[in-house]
Order: structure tokens, then C-alpha cells, then sequence
């Protein structure tokens, strides 16, 4: 979330005249995040006053954009806490300002809380709310290929091969060539549709409780257990890049409690847990290693140390 296109008053109250949500009241835009303009919006209507949130897609086109609209509102309707496009007096959610598309989304509760304290009590929560998430979109009716999946991991990792250190070089190939080997026998290990980002800051947190998942830009049709592994990744790591067990069985067994595993699951789960810590790694080697990269970086070595610490400790699921 940040602010890339700059806003005034006249153009937010472009935008509400085609709600019947009530009049502008004040708007102040939202700091941090990379892809996205963001801004809090705060409206009036009969003495009460409601909140929003007014995102203008700043990478995403017209064209790329239904597929996640629709996908939030059949969460929003399946009762996971995600943001959705609040459709106008016409119908129509994705909307148009100073020539970005854009949406006006419900406002949740909650802040983000830093990586070194999130607790069990968090962990359970998102565990619990990713597993009704994978539910709930079981039968949406939309796929997306992941554009940072399998075949950009493949391709990128021969790019950047020469780049690294020998060592680097045979734990990125090994861990690509293990994934693929999953894929050629997968068993029963449910595909469906992933979040594929949830990282601690795509999440809001009010005392113990995740209220609302963000940021579901990167969501794709792929292994939901891979999904699950991203969250444990991150949300039980430790500063060194080892996995916290305890943080991490009270995600597993809450997730469980909602969408129980398969025995092929739990086969799987050592190799997607490192096939998680390796896409992360991966996408955050490329603009590190780019003597012309401009955009915001995230140390590589974070994943690389989590890839490391999977590789020498196979996890199992509960």
C-alpha cells in the first residue's frame, strides 16, 4: 500500500457520486507496500460516519483485474474476510479514477503486527481463516495461471545460475528439480485456489485474532498445501530463519481443523515447505542481483536461511 497516484477532494467525490454511500468527510493516503495507491476514505452520512478503502491499480490492467474482483467478492460472500469492490448504484465495482482502475473497498479492523511478535494465538488464526479461504474458493469458477510459479522459477533460476555461488547454485537446482518430481506423481494433493502472498504484513491482526486477509494480487490456481507452507514460512520463523514448532503446529492443527490433510499431504509437505522458501528466495535474489534495479529490495538471505533450515530439518504435518 502506498501512494503513487496523488488524489484531491474532487476527484474522490467524482468517484461518490455514483454510490449512495454518503458525502466525503476526509481521505489521507496509506504509506508502504510497493504495487498499489491507497487511500483511507471516511464518509458521512446522517451524523455517522463510515470507512473505506480507495485502491487505484497502478500495475495491474482492465483486462487482469476481473479475475481477483471476483474472487474477493465470492470470498466476501463465503464469509472470509477479504476486501471487495463495492459496486455502485449500476452494479459495477471496478471503477476508474484519473485514468487507473480502481476500487472502493469496506475498511477492517485490526493493524499489522511485526514478524518477531506474532504468537501461537496469531498462527492459529491464520491457519484457521487460510483453511476456510481454500474451502470457500473450492468451486470458484475462475482459474489463473501464477505468474511466479513453476515455469518462471525454471526459467529464472538458469538465468541467475551463473550469478551464484557453486553452493547456491546446486541448492536452487536440487529444489526445482524436487518440485518437479512432485509434480510428475502429485497423488492426492488438492489443487485449488491460493492467496500466494500471505506474509504477516498481508494480514490485519485486532489482540489475538486475524480480522482481514489482504493483498490477494498474487492469488492463482496451484497446491493449497504450498499455500499453507508460505504462511509457515513467515509467519513461524525465527529471526535466524529456523521455524518455531510450537507457532508452527498451532498453524498446521488449526488449518486442519477446517480442511483435514491427505496422506499424500503429508509426504509432501518437506518438499513444499522448501518450494515455498525457495519461490521467496528466488524473487528476491533477481532484483538484489540487479545493478539497474530501482524498486524497494528484501534481503534474499532471509528465505535463503528458512530454505536452508527446511532442507536439514524435514517438517512433518501433524
Amino acid at each position: 500500500m502506498a501512494v503513487y497516484t496523488q488524489l484531491d477532494a474532487e476527484d474522490i467525490k467524482q468517484l461518490l457520486s455514483d454510490y449512495d454511500l454518503g458525502a466525503l468527510d476526509s481521505f489521507k493516503g496509506i504509506d508502504g507496500g510497493i504495487e498499489n495507491t491507497n487511500y483511507f476514505v471516511t464518509l458521512s452520512s446522517q451524523s455517522k460516519k463510515s470507512e473505506y478503502v480507495l485502491t487505484l491499480f497502478e500495475e495491474l490492467s482492465y483486462e487482469e483485474l476481473p479475475y481477483f474482483i471476483e474472487l474477493c467478492q465470492w470470498l466476501s460472500d463465503r464469509n472470509v474476510p477479504v476486501p471487495f469492490a463495492i459496486k455502485d448504484r449500476n452494479g459495477i465495482g471496478l471503477k476508474k479514477v484519473k485514468n487507473r482502475p480502481a476500487a472502493l473497498q469496506p475498511r477492517f479492523s485490526g493493524g499489522h503486527v511485526a514478524q518477531q511478535d506474532l504468537t501461537t494465538e496469531h498462527c492459529a488464526s491464520i491457519g484457521k481463516i487460510l483453511a476456510q479461504f481454500h474451502v470457500a474458493a473450492q468451486d470458484f469458477y475462475l482459474q489463473r495461471q501464477a505468474h511466479r510459479g513453476v515455469f518462471w522459477w525454471r526459467r529464472e533460476s538458469q538465468i541467475l545460475r551463473p550469478k551464484l555461488s557453486s553452493q547456491d547454485q546446486v541448492v536452487l537446482v536440487d529444489e526445482v528439480e524436487k518440485f518437479d518430481r512432485l509434480r510428475e506423481q502429485p497423488g492426492n494433493i488438492p489443487l485449488g485456489t491460493i492467496h500466494g502472498d500471505l506474509f504477516h504484513d498481508n494480514a490485519l491482526i485486532d489482540d489475538s485474532n486475524v480480522t482481514a486477509v489482504l493483498d490477494l494480487y498474487n492469488a492463482a490456481s496451484g497446491y493449497l498445501l504450498y499455500d499453507l507452507a508460505i504462511v509457515a514460512n513467515d509467519w513461524c520463523c525465527n529471526p535466524d530463519g529456523s521455524i518455531d514448532p510450537v507457532k508452527e503446529k498451532a498453524l498446521l492443527k488449526a488449518y486442519a481443523e477446517v480442511r483435514p490433510f491427505t496422506s499424500d499431504e503429508y509426504l509432501a509437505w518437506p518438499v513444499l515447505s522448501c518450494t515455498a522458501a525457495m519461490r521467496f528466495w528466488l524473487s528476491r535474489l533477481i532484483p538484489w542481483l540487479d545493478k539497474d534495479n530501482t524498486q524497494k529490495l528484501k534481503d534474499p538471505d532471509e528465505l535463503k536461511r528458512t530454505l536452508i533450515f527446511r532442507r536439514e530439518n524435514p517438517g512433518q504435518l501433524p
